[in-house]
């Protein structure tokens, strides 16, 4: 190969090969192995391409002896052998249909066997001329997207539905964390933060933003150029330096003395919004401000602070927490006084939504609750998918029966936790629920969710949530809009009036942190708290590691303005249990 392939060019090759397997109809298990390596490979803090060459690609999770062989063909020939015999059987054109919104390699592989559509330009032609309608699980509405997806001036099909040059929050802080921490170990650093959107804990990140003081800043570049995550140096000098990652993400140094390093975070942590405001009033009062200082025009005077705390207060606010600083009335609030006391995970007293090996979790009930427990939580509810989830990972009234019997066993033998018996359940079209009324009452927590027939209209869809919602037992809506950031827009839903309908029935609205979903988004979320209804933030977590996404969720929670009073799992079991439909009788 001419050049040495990045983390994210081998990623993308074995996404390929997944979706040209997946196309070409192989089991399931064979393209989740290849999904899961192209994630392990995204991820890692190294160059791929040089533990190839070394011989220790197997050292990655989830890379096995038949993959490593394959990652050790693409960086020597530029190409994979199985992905290049499978382009000889598989149309062209057929993987970028694929990338369409709504689409995917099942619904394409449809589509290619009921009407023959073997490119964007084959499905352009079917969706003007009605025939996708006819395609069974396709209707009107999924055309309306395929030809909107398609419009000129809409987004390029071969990037459709990724995030494109943005990174998921996740794997943004993973990176910039470990840049973080290799400076802070250089002898020459004496304050290195993570700024930006990843510090504002927004959703996705476009590049990574590093502030640091350091004694001796060229001896901190060097150390910089030198970090293992880091590939290549774009530009460089004492005040900083720019570089790619080997996932491809862009990272920006800046390096100050000391003395200016809180000027520095205040002005690189944005956003954007926040700083325009934050300078247009300052302005106003004959003072400039920069990432070096406030300078008093009248003077020539310019005052620099160590610490951000010193910068707001100099310019007369109260301090503004990172999260809020998108320009939506955080500096109004901190100049009177306002700014609320925001929900921290250290207010979190149980979660609310999980799954175990009975659905599509990794552990068994007795390891999941023995996980929460260790993370100082009070109460665990186990709510595995119910009987029409659609992904073929259900559990059936029978499971769910018993399922009970083993969270009633496991709730009496684990101390210092309690266990409740629940469940996810779907949410039908007609908006009733896929267990009777019998055996849901005698779940002890509900969360129903919508798995199945995204392609409702927005008043059908809105009418099958809110019909949910108004059922004595649902104890809150799950994933509210279905979203998956970056990768698949929510289902069309009149929010304000899900909204509404929360707020008249009691039902509780869930934030889920799966770093995925961030699922009501912090507008929606400050919009539903502010109506008078009640959040609840969930980790749904699939394995005691993901227990830990609660962060994501609290960090929604504060961009939506949330304190500890408005999130119902931040209460013991009792007093959470008063607040919601069931305790109200």
């Amino acid at each position: 190969m001419s050049r040495t392939l990045k983390n994210a060019d081998i990623a993308a090759a074995f996404e390929e090969l997944a979706t040209l397997l997946e196309l070409d109809g192989a089991v399931v298990y064979r393209v989740l192995a290849y999904r899961n390596a192209a994630k392990s490979i995204r991820e890692s803090g190294v160059s791929v391409a040089a533990m190839a060459a070394e011989g220790r690609a197997e050292e990655l999770a989830g890379i096995g002896k038949t993959i490593a062989e394959k990652i050790q063909a693409l960086v020597e020939t530029g190409s994979i052998p199985a992905a290049e015999k499978l382009k000889l059987k598989i149309p062209a054109g057929l993987v970028a249909v694929t990338h369409i919104p709504g689409l995917g390699p099942k619904r394409t592989r449809l589509l290619h066997q009921e009407l023959g559509i073997e490119s964007l330009e084959d499905l352009r032609r079917a969706a003007e001329d009605g025939r996708l309608r006819d395609v069974p699980g396709f209707g009107a509405k999924a055309e309306g997207n395929v030809l909107a997806a398609l419009a000129p001036g809409a987004e390029d099909a071969e990037t459709a539905g990724r995030t494109g040059s943005r990174t998921l929050l996740s794997h943004a802080l993973g990176i910039g964390l470990e840049v973080v921490e290799g400076l802070r170990h250089h002898e020459a650093s004496l304050r290195v933060e993570l700024a930006g959107s990843a510090r504002r804990w927004a959703d996705t990140c476009k590049d990574l933003d590093i502030v640091a003081a350091a004694g001796d800043p060229g001896a901190l570049v060097n150390a910089f150029a030198a970090l293992p995550a880091i590939d290549e140096v774009t530009s460089s000098s004492d005040a900083g330096a720019r570089a790619v990652t080997h996932h491809g993400i862009p990272v920006d140094l800046r390096i100050v003395p000391e003395e200016s390093f809180g000027n520095l975070l205040q002005h690189f942590t944005g956003s954007g919004r926040h700083n325009e405001a934050l300078r247009t009033g300052a302005v106003k009062r004959g003072l400039h401000v920069s990432e070096y200082g406030v300078t008093d025009n009248s003077t020539g005077a310019t005052h620099t602070c160590e610490l951000e705390e010193e910068v707001y207060e100099l310019l007369g606010f109260a301090y503004i927490p990172p999260e809020l600083r998108e320009g939506r009335g955080e500096l109004e609030a901190a100049r009177d006084g306002a700014l609320p006391e925001l929900v921290s995970l250290e207010d979190v007293r149980g979660d609310l939504h999980c799954h175990t090996t009975a659905s599509d979790g990794r552990q068994s009930i007795v390891e999941m609750a023995e996980a929460a427990r260790d993370r100082g939580y009070e109460y665990l509810a186990v709510t595995d998918h119910s009987a029409s989830h659609g992904f073929g990972n259900h559990v059936s009234p029978d499971d769910l029966r018993r399922q009970l019997e083993l969270v009633t066993e496991a709730d009496e033998a684990i101390e210092g936790i309690r266990v409740l018996a629940g469940s996810e359940v779907n949410i039908l079209p007609d908006g009733s629920l896929d267990y009777d009324d019998e055996l849901l009452s005698e779940l002890s927590w509900i969360v129903a969710s919508v798995h199945t027939s995204f392609g409702m209209s927005e008043r059908e869809m809105t009418d099958r949530v809110v019909t949910a919602m108004t059922h004595p037992l649902v104890d809150a809506i799950g994933h509210p809009t279905g979203r998956l950031i970056g990768r698949r827009e929510g289902y069309d839903l009149d929010v304000d009036r899900v909204i509404e309908a929360a707020a008249e029935t009691g039902t509780f609205l869930e934030i889920n942190a799966n770093p995925n979903r961030r699922d009501l988004s912090d507008v929606y979320a400050r919009a539903a708290a502010g109506a008078g209804v009640t959040i609840v933030i969930d980790s749904d977590a699939h394995g005691v590691e993901t227990l830990g996404n609660m962060r994501y969720g609290i960090a929604t929670g504060r961009r939506a303005w949330l304190t500890a009073a408005d999130v119902a799992n931040t209460r013991p079991w009792a007093e959470l249990h008063r607040l919601r439909k069931r305790g109200r009788l």
